[in-house]
């Protein structure tokens, strides 16, 4: 009993391991056929200065040597997500912030909003590699990826919503990163 088992949990990683590496192949179209009545290059993030694509976020982050910092909201229903949204990533004190630590990333769940195929089936890939089970959840993690163009997860640490304003936020955050950079 055991054995079957133990080749129930293997089988069941390798299946989990390529659901998670398919969800980061490019599924792109040459058709320029639009998703949702909206472009990839249309849909743009709920906030100034937020990437909504992972290759773009990756590039920018290997280019600067910045972690991502990535928030996985449901941006039109979730109410926590709204609030976090109101009292810390709007706020001229978190982006700026934000410009010199991190690079930000948007992985919205709206219930309302269209969103590009690619961009969803992107969004749901990430929500699976990072077991996020509700919202806001925020990870902080760099990236590298294979010669075979599969990205490898280095996670630095994970949040949510933290009362206290952007300073509290910037604190949590900047702990995580040190904590990270001091383990290395």
């Amino acid at each position: 009993m055991k054995k079957i088992f133990n080749k129930a949990i293997i089988v069941s990683s390798v299946i989990v391991s390529g659901l998670i590496a398919m969800s980061f192949v490019d599924k792109t179209d040459n058709n320029n056929q639009q998703d949702n009545n909206q472009t990839e290059t249309e849909y743009k993030a709920t906030m100034e200065g937020w990437e909504v694509d992972v290759n773009v976020a990756y590039e920018l982050s290997k280019k600067t040597g910045k972690p991502i910092l990535a928030n996985f909201t449901g941006s039109d229903w979730c109410g926590w997500c709204i609030k976090l949204k109101n009292e810390v990533f709007i706020k001229s004190e978190f982006q700026s912030w934000a410009r010199k630590n991190v690079i930000l990333l948007e992985l919205d769940f709206p219930r309302k909003k269209q969103v590009p195929d690619a961009i969803r089936e992107q969004n749901y890939g990430m929500q699976k590699a990072f077991a996020v089970t509700g919202y806001p959840t925020i990870w902080v993690f760099n990236l590298t990826k294979s010669d075979s163009g599969q990205f490898n997860i280095d996670a630095i640490g994970k949040t949510g919503y933290v009362a206290g304003g952007p300073a509290k936020f910037q604190e949590g955050v900047d702990t995580m990163i040190k904590q990270y950079k001091e383990k290395k």
